[in-house]
């Protein structure tokens, strides 16, 4: 056995805060690497040691193995864990670590090799007699709806619903582009694709003796673009008969080849049949892995290390720890649902939730968070900013407790999905554990009852601020007009909307008067309203020309609209602007061309993910200012279509 004392992670953000936890309450020292984007983020102050990783751009920064392997040297590191992305399921990468004198944290390179290859381990499944889908090599529309997959990668990238042959080809093409992007490897697959299904996963761990623990199944059906957003543990309505099957299942796919350390075999369930199927086998730890371990009372990422070092799971776990209760956990992303799940980038101005465990077991709320409050989400990474997850006796205790938890945060600067995952949380199908993959894909209808006090509240206090700014007439009331014919407007547009909203109100020597509520107390960051003889509390914050506003519902950001419009800010009639900072990796259409509604006229790559950006309207190109691999900033023009028939 060889102790491991000082561990480096190659990865970033709440990867690496979380596996610096474990490290710390085990007295092994920590080293973080970073990249230029990187440098002012809480992981790398949260690690013993840091070196910064240089010579590369910021997005390929992490993939760099050598310069990992020259930090580890630097550092004095003597193990490596590679977190749950980038190079964690490289096989050439485990290599390196190994040739290089230091301790793996991971399987070894050949089981990674057979089981990065979806094919190559479908392939292995079927023989040890695990069910598995296979589509015919020469389709049909009866064969539809079908499923192009990267063969190399994860994460919902490299893969294609196709319901129509027509677009088969070209779909193909897409997902074998953005596989290329993502994981350097552009090979796919067509698989049938299950309507309705749901996405039930094992964790499994096992040591270099040729043990195997199973702990149990997680239900990661709440997806949006084959990408989880909500999980839970264990996976609900299931027959304890087919859950016996699930973890047989799990425990041969991980005998099949060789494994060691923390694994997770990923299945498609299908309710209708009781049914399920091989999709993948993760040669890592799963971002959804706290839910396993607030059911189970177990630091996964201890037992890696403890495997890593020899020891047995015998040793580490002399009996099978039990599941208590239920856990749920919310992925927190800067997307914004309403506009097909943009990415968003910027300066997260507050980030902030209720009392909460960081990276550890609670019988209330952990938070595993790559961000806080000030920190900027860069365009180079995953759109993830934190995990929240809950413990609770009971499901739907567990449901409470995360849906308060995700109301109750303050989130401000950036669009998330916090909104629709609230919703979510509360639609029957998932309150009834019927859901499946497709629940994302129809409307939820999130609450904007909040909105129209919110706006109210932001008026007030911005006329507060005002007040508190000023440098002479300290006594005359705000708004103080001798003759009050017209009421003063605010002009303030919602986060992510495309029209302002105006909010009419008057102020004088008796306070402000708004419509039907009334203003009970106010200041520059608290507005107190009563509407329909409720009071409620409005926690106010400004940042720049935005005003975030936090309700006893919910939370509402705007920008505040200037009263005369800057020249410059006008952009032309019919302009395509970048929706978030990229790099233009096609032009599909030239100056001249003509464009149908729908059709693609700039391809924009950012975080990790392309954005087509198409025609709104039938019209001809008449300008053109981007080429591929311009880089772009949010709101820059991409093009420009002159609104008229095609031919």
């Amino acid at each position: 056995m060889s102790l491991i004392n000082r561990l480096l992670v190659a990865n970033r953000g709440e990867i690496a805060a979380r596996v610096f936890a474990t490290c710390h309450r085990l007295g092994i020292e920590t080293v973080a690497v970073y990249s230029e984007a990187d440098a002012g983020l809480p992981f790398v102050a949260a690690a013993d040691f840091a070196v910064p990783l240089e010579g590369n751009a910021p997005a390929e920064t992490y993939l760099r193995g050598d310069l990992i392997i020259e930090a580890a040297r630097r550092s004095g590191a003597d193990a490596i864990h590679p977190g749950y992305g980038f190079l964690s399921e490289n096989a050439d990468f485990a290599r390196m670590v190994a040739e290089a004198g230091l301790t793996w944290i991971g399987p070894t390179p050949e089981s990674i090799e057979e089981m990065g290859s979806k094919i190559e381990a479908k392939g292995l499944m079927k023989a040890a007699g695990v069910p598995i889908l296979e589509a015919p090599e020469q389709p049909t529309q009866g064969d539809l709806p079908l499923l192009i997959k990267a063969s190399a990668g994860g994460g919902g990238r490299g893969m294609r619903v196709v319901r129509d042959l027509a677009e088969l080809a070209a779909e193909h093409e897409r997902a074998i582009k953005e596989a290329e992007s993502a994981f350097g490897d552009g090979t796919v697959f067509v698989e049938p694709y299950v309507e309705r299904s749901r996405h039930v996963e094992v964790q499994i761990v096992a040591d270099q003796q040729g043990s195997v623990r199973v702990f149990g199944t997680r239900d990661c059906s709440l997806q949006r673009r084959h990408q989880k957003v909500v999980e839970e543990a264990p996976a609900p309505s299931i027959s304890a008969e087919t859950r016996e099957q699930m973890h047989t299942a799990a425990a041969a796919a991980a005998r099949s080849c060789g494994y060691v350390g923390a694994g997770t075999v990923e299945l498609l369930y299908d309710a209708t049949k009781d049914s399920f199927y091989f999709l993948e086998m993760n040669t890592r730890l799963q971002v959804e892995h706290p839910v396993t371990e607030l059911v189970y009372g177990v630091d996964l990422v201890e037992l890696q290390i403890g495997v890593a070092e020899g020891r047995s799971l015998d040793e580490l776990l002399p009996t099978d720890p039990e599941p208590h209760g239920h856990a749920i956990e919310a992925r927190l992303y800067a997307e914004d649902p309403a506009n097909d799940y943009q990415p968003q980038s910027g300066l997260l101005d507050t980030f902030e939730f209720g009392v909460a465990v960081a990276f550890g077991p609670s019988a209330g709320l952990r938070v595993d968070a790559g961000y806080g409050s000030g920190d900027t989400v860069s365009t180079f990474y995953d759109a993830m900013l934190a995990k929240v997850i809950v413990w609770a006796p009971t499901r739907d205790q567990a449901n409470r407790r995360l849906g308060a938890a995700l109301r109750q945060a303050r989130i401000h600067g950036l669009v998330t999905n916090r909104d629709q995952v609230a919703a979510a949380l509360q639609h029957p199908d998932f309150v009834s554990a019927q859901m499946s993959t497709a629940l994302l894909d129809e409307p939820l209808g999130e609450a904007t009852g909040g909105m129209r006090l919110a706006s109210f509240a932001a008026a007030i206090a911005l006329a507060e601020h005002d007040r508190a700014r000023r440098q002479v007439q300290h006594q005359i009331p705000v708004a103080w007009r001798n003759v009050a014919s017209q009421p003063q407007r605010t002009e303030l547009l919602p986060q992510g909307a495309e029209s302002p909203i105006v909010v009419s109100w008057y102020g004088g020597r008796d306070g402000y008067r708004l419509d039907d509520v009334t203003v009970v107390a106010a200041s520059p960051d608290q507005v107190t309203l009563v509407s329909d003889g409720l009071a409620g509390v409005f926690k106010v914050r400004q940042v720049g020309d935005r005003i975030h506003v936090d309700g006893p519902d919910e939370s509402a950001s705007f920008t505040v609209v200037p009263r005369f419009a800057d020249p410059a800010d006008q952009v032309a009639a019919g302009s395509l602007l970048a929706p978030m900072p990229g790099v233009v990796i096609e032009v599909a259409k030239q100056v001249g061309a003509e464009a149908a509604t729908g059709e693609v006229v700039v391809v924009l790559e950012a975080m990790k993910m392309q954005h087509a950006i198409k025609a709104p309207t039938d019209g001809m190109v008449t300008a053109l200012p981007v080429a591929v691999g311009t880089q772009v900033a949010a709101g820059e023009v991409l093009a420009v279509i002159e609104e008229g028939e095609t031919k």
